[in-house]
């Protein structure tokens, strides 16, 4: 399997949490509603008038009141997609789905620098890529992945930082010590709802961090922008031997009787684009 993506090195930092969501909300189109929306167990999806279909893992907190009432359907996508900022979370992950649904689109993708790495691959495979890269050194994936530590067990050492606790998993709570001394981090894009992946990624900023799996919106925000401290990624005091690189992969699966994009098995992304950064493949 050969999956190749560019790695974002940035110089501008992002100082304000929500600056993630903004821009992502600002790249939205004013003409697009909601067709259609469904929350399971697991997931919550979207489907938008452009054909878009978007997935974010559903987060069935509810402690906070909602501040959608009714039905979805038919409501311009940018204002669903703006309830990503609710503290109802199971509300928030509708507002992240709806994001995913337009940078989901086939056209959308390729626009942001996004390309196919071929069928027969799937989410399980996210981790294949980097298995020479983590060699011998310091490796966290946050988000309990059950094939991630066989996948990246040429790690110097294997971290799993976790929420919901399996044997030999480390509470998310450790996080802030732990993430500064890793060399490479993979963050579960399902932080995208509850909210922790701006404070994520800042504390990642020294390492080579990979976003992962269904939730994460294929769009790097803007050339000129930076994945850093702050909100989203970076680099606030970087190495000039460990630089702090971003690089977003998350599998999709185009819809043959609608023309949409959805998450699901057949078919990765991977990020095609460069901002003023150096190129890596696998």
């Amino acid at each position: 399997m050969r999956l190749s993506y560019y790695v974002v090195q940035e110089d501008e930092v992002m100082s304000q949490p929500w600056e993630i969501y903004d821009t992502l909300l600002d790249g939205l189109p004013g003409d697009v509603v909601v067709r259609a929306s469904g929350q399971g167990a697991r997931w919550t999806r979207v489907l938008n008038s452009a054909g878009g279909v978007g997935t974010a893992w559903t987060m069935d907190v509810r402690s906070r009141p909602a501040l959608a009432d009714g039905s979805l359907e038919d409501r311009p996508l940018r204002d669903v997609a703006a309830l990503v900022k609710s503290w109802n979370l199971a509300e928030a992950s509708i507002g992240q789905a709806a994001i995913n649904s337009w940078y989901s689109r086939e056209e959308t993708a390729a626009a942001n620098g996004f390309e196919p790495t071929g069928e027969g691959l799937t989410w399980r495979q996210v981790f294949d890529p980097y298995q020479k890269m983590i060699a011998g050194r310091k490796v966290a994936v946050i988000g309990h992945f059950p094939f991630a530590e066989a996948a990246l067990a040429g790690a110097g050492e294997y971290i799993c930082l976790e929420r919901n606790l399996q044997p030999g998993d480390w509470p998310d709570s450790a996080c802030e010590y732990v993430l500064p001394e890793c060399d490479v981090v993979f963050i579960s894009s399902s932080s995208f709802v509850n909210k922790t992946a701006p404070r994520l990624i800042e504390l990642s900023r020294d390492a080579h961090t990979v976003l992962v799996v269904l939730s994460t919106p294929l769009n790097q925000c803007s050339s000129t922008t930076v994945w850093t401290p702050s909100p989203a990624s970076s680099q606030r005091a970087r190495s000039p031997t460990r630089p702090p690189w971003l690089s977003w992969c998350r599998p999709v699966t185009s819809d043959p009787a609608s023309g949409s994009t959805a998450t699901g098995p057949e078919t990765a992304w991977t990020s095609r684009r460069v901002t003023r950064g150096r190129a890596a493949q696998t």
